[in-house]
């Protein structure tokens, strides 16, 4: 039998294509990913893309690359606080290694075979010289030579020929008034350029699935908060720590957003950018920019993550015309158009306190921080109403309130119109939590 799950994706990834045609996404590729089995699957990825109307930019990698370049001339590489120091010797060959890739990537898509994903593409490709660099000069003694750093980009040169549906081509290197060509980091080529150009995604490439918590496990999404606490843990590689630092100095300069994918995997580009939870580990500025107050046209997206904790008896059931009622006193956090997460401030003005309430999570999004954040928030609008303790009621997840300041306490110090109302059916525990 004939499967139609692609024409399900197909259909359900419109209102990703819409969102991101005209937008721009810068793609950072290291070397490794170039000489990677997988990279003519990212070709074909990257024009789909520029076909969808996404304004592109790449910024690539050539350490590998670099380094066999160096090897076959029998010069030795010297690195420190995980930077190339770069001769005045070895910087031809370094030119050499950089313009060699630019051939074979502009030649990759170039391509128009036909029954190829790249058949009439005719993309173009351009390069130049839209970053300026200075040298890294002097640190802890050591001389980095042309080793250098992005000063400035030329934002306006790059903008006009995205508007002219170009791909831009941004290599390693940068240059400088005086005429000297520097080697430069592309992360910190593409930080610097999707900063300045105010894209809408950053999208950095690596050979595992994205970033990791300490048991080996895929972390979706982290604020870039989140991220500067792991980088000071000091647990991470230095490359994919130089990524991650990297995207967090994106996000926090003003891209909205930051994604850091493989390129072993097949699809993690298209994944990434037009299904719901991706591929790889997304980096935001500040979760709270996707918390907001619910609103009526969100009821059907509360009723879908809270549907499944009702039927366990997590959480007390709600009919739609008991959510349109109550609607106001609800926050959620929502992704993507969808809501990955819902909250309710049930106010109690005489006694001064705030119930939380309907505090539900989409399972994929509990190790992101997101329950904390709707906490958050429910503790700051409770403040504003000037109440001055916070309580709950709750069966199965004590102690996730407990490690947040919330302490047990009896039914009888509910408020009474709430302990008028206790379900002793469902035997819930109380909790409070003083603001202060």
């Amino acid at each position: 039998m004939k499967s139609n799950d692609w024409l399900h994706g197909f259909r359900h990834s419109s209102p990703y294509i819409n969102a991101h045609r005209g937008r721009t996404v810068v793609l950072t590729l290291p070397g490794d990913a170039i000489a990677h089995g997988n990279f003519i699957n990212i070709i074909h990825d990257i024009a789909l893309l520029s076909s969808l109307g996404v304004r592109l930019v790449v910024a690539y990698g050539a350490r590998p690359q670099i380094q066999a370049r160096l090897d076959s001339a029998g010069l030795a590489s010297d690195f420190s606080q995980g930077l190339r120091v770069t001769s005045e010797q070895q910087l031809p060959l370094v030119l050499e290694a950089v313009g060699g890739l630019r051939a074979v990537l502009e030649s990759q898509l170039s391509m128009g075979l036909v029954n190829s994903p790249m058949h009439n593409a005719r993309i173009r490709v351009s390069s130049g010289n839209y970053v300026v660099a200075r040298p890294v000069g002097v640190l802890d003694g050591t001389d980095f030579g042309y080793t250098g750093k992005v000063r400035r980009v030329d934002v306006s040169g790059i903008e006009s020929l995205l508007e002219l549906g170009h791909i831009v081509l941004l290599p390693p290197l940068g240059y400088s008034p005086t005429g000297d060509a520097f080697n430069l980091s592309y992360e910190d080529v593409g930080s610097q350029v999707a900063a300045a150009l105010k894209a809408e995604k950053l999208i950095a490439f690596i050979d595992g699935q994205g970033v990791l918590d300490n048991g080996g496990e895929l972390i979706r999404e982290l604020s870039a908060r989140q991220a500067s606490e792991r980088l000071a843990q000091e647990t991470m590689a230095n490359e994919n720590a130089t990524l991650l630092r990297a995207a967090c100095e994106a996000c926090v300069k003003g891209v909205r957003r930051a994604h850091i994918i493989s390129y072993v995997d097949d699809g993690a580009l298209l994944e990434e950018l037009f299904t719901r939870d991706g591929s790889g580990t997304l980096v935001s500025g500040d979760l709270y920019e996707q918390i907001r107050p619910a609103q009526v046209e969100d009821i059907g997206g509360i009723i879908e993550l809270i549907q499944p904790l009702e039927e366990q008896g997590v959480l007390i059931r709600r009919s739609r015309e008991m959510l349109e009622t109550e609607i106001d006193g609800f926050v959620v956090a929502e992704r993507d158009g969808s809501i990955v997460g819902c909250a309710a401030l049930y106010q109690y003005p005489d006694e001064q306190a705030g119930e939380l309430s309907c505090f539900a999570v989409d399972p994929a999004y509990r190790r992101s921080g997101r329950g904390d954040e709707l906490l958050a928030m429910i503790e700051k609008l409770a403040r504003g109403h000037g109440f001055r303790k916070l309580f709950v009621l709750t069966t199965q997840t004590e102690h996730w309130f407990r490690e947040r300041g919330f302490e047990p306490s009896t039914v009888q110090e509910l408020p009474g119109p709430k302990l008028a109302a206790y379900n002793t059916n469902r035997n819930s525990k109380v909790f409070f939590k003083p603001l202060n």
